[in-house]
């Protein structure tokens, strides 16, 4: 029960407690109020109650179980045992006044036992003792865990290309030998499965329409596999069936994805920044994908606005996405740039003919275009976003990009240097 730690038990409701006796509730109601816990987490059953309730339910962060009315207390939090997920702090209650029985208890994993009558201050002490071993835990296993990178890719305007190069991303990511989950919450027209000869499966809408499924064994089974690096969350829900909700769900998966993967991408469609904004508020670093238009311009600073006010703490990579040959632009880069107020941080080159060979067998473009301009292009876009400190020089070569390329791609040797002429 409070081993060893569950990373998700920050997801749970805080406190539920299961009495057989009235004046011990009324203690409890005291003390769940003084801590601005709601009441109905608050129920008349005891230990037996419990172990029913948690088997279809989830189990809260801190429990308090009633002992008063078992007849066997040791057997029936043995039973508990088997019903609560790891992490939750079990807190026992009752009248047998006997230090062995008070080892066994303990020893059997729960947290600490009250003798009845307990008062208002014994409960609280006990609670906050409670959650100051857990709150050191979350400590512990955050220092020990490698960090997770979470990146957003927003694109300004419908066709911008958002989505290839949120693929293209999160494959780039799973081939420098990180864990990647691909999440694409455009749930009725999404192609992040699509991309990848994949079936999105049913994982996604799921999630949406019951929100308390998800936890770890969920992601491990809703999770549609590329390989053993790269695993794609997607949908293809029925346009008829709107899915509706407060966001709680898609917040629940970015939570998951943080424990099951090293990165994860998401591809964010624009009109979700203004109905759940709670969703940058873990990522790292948002991708905006735009394009050279006059349209995409407006667009570009409305976004970036949007972003400084709501995440400032998010790092955002401009990019510049189907640009073609200098002078053919419908905005120069120049103007673009002093419009949008801010730097194109990469600039990837319309290239028809790759992108179409990419989607005709099914592999991101990143994959399909390895050698070519626009392959080279989201490679610089991976390391900035990763910031492994080795974005591509713009004035390099394209051999000598094409090498450093190789460099850092996992299980190659290094290829010998090579002087731009």
């Amino acid at each position: 029960m409070n081993a060893p730690f569950n990373p998700r038990a920050g997801t749970r409701d805080p406190f539920s407690a299961f009495m057989s006796d009235l004046d011990a509730e009324d203690v409890v109601r005291a003390t769940a109020l003084s801590f601005g816990w709601p009441l109905e987490r608050i129920h008349n059953g005891g230990v037996n109650y419990a172990v029913q309730s948690l088997a279809v339910s989830q189990s809260p962060s801190i429990l308090l179980v009633d002992l008063g009315e078992s007849s066997d207390p040791l057997e029936d939090i043995n039973g508990l045992a088997e019903v609560c997920e790891p992490g939750t702090m079990v807190i026992a209650c009752g009248r047998i006044n006997d230090v062995r029985f008070y080892r066994d208890l303990i020893g059997s994993g729960i947290h600490d036992y009250l003798l009845k009558p307990f008062t208002a201050d014994q409960l609280h002490d006990c609670i906050a003792q409670a959650q100051a071993i857990q709150a050191g835990a979350r400590a512990a296993e955050a220092a020990s865990e490698t960090p997770h990178h979470m990146t957003a890719v927003i694109g300004v305007r419908g066709g911008a290309g958002c989505s290839t190069v949120a693929v293209s991303l999160a494959w780039l990511m799973s081939e420098r030998g990180k864990t990647t989950a691909l999440l694409d919450l455009d749930v009725h027209f999404g192609t992040g499965a699509l991309s990848l000869d994949l079936e999105p499966g049913r994982g996604l809408t799921d999630a949406i329409e019951n929100p308390s499924r998800i936890d770890g064994l969920f992601i491990e089974r809703a999770l549609v596999r590329q390989n053993d690096m790269l695993g794609v969350l997607s949908a293809e829900a029925p346009i008829s069936q709107p899915l509706t909700g407060d966001g709680t769900a898609f917040l629940q998966l970015q939570d998951e994805l943080r424990s099951a993967v090293a990165c994860s991408v998401i591809d964010l469609p624009r009109h979700m920044l203004v109905q759940h904004p709670a969703l940058l508020a873990d990522v790292a670093t948002a991708v905006v994908v735009t394009e050279l238009t006059l349209a995409a311009t407006r667009d570009t600073i409305r976004i970036l606005s949007w972003l400084k006010a709501n995440a400032p703490a998010t790092r955002v990579v401009l990019v510049a996405n189907k640009v073609p040959p200098i002078g053919q632009e419908e905005v120069a880069r120049k103007e673009f740039e002093a419009s949008v107020e801010h730097k194109i941080d990469v600039v990837i080159p319309f290239d028809a003919k790759v992108a179409s060979q990419a989607a005709k067998v099914g592999k991101p473009v990143a994959e399909a275009a390895k050698a070519a301009k626009i392959g080279l292009a989201l490679v610089e876009l991976a390391e900035a976003v990763l910031g492994e400190g080795t974005v591509l020089n713009k004035n390099k070569s394209l051999l000598g990009r094409l090498v450093d390329m190789r460099k850092k791609r996992p299980g190659k040797a290094s290829a010998p240097a090579a002087t731009a002429g």
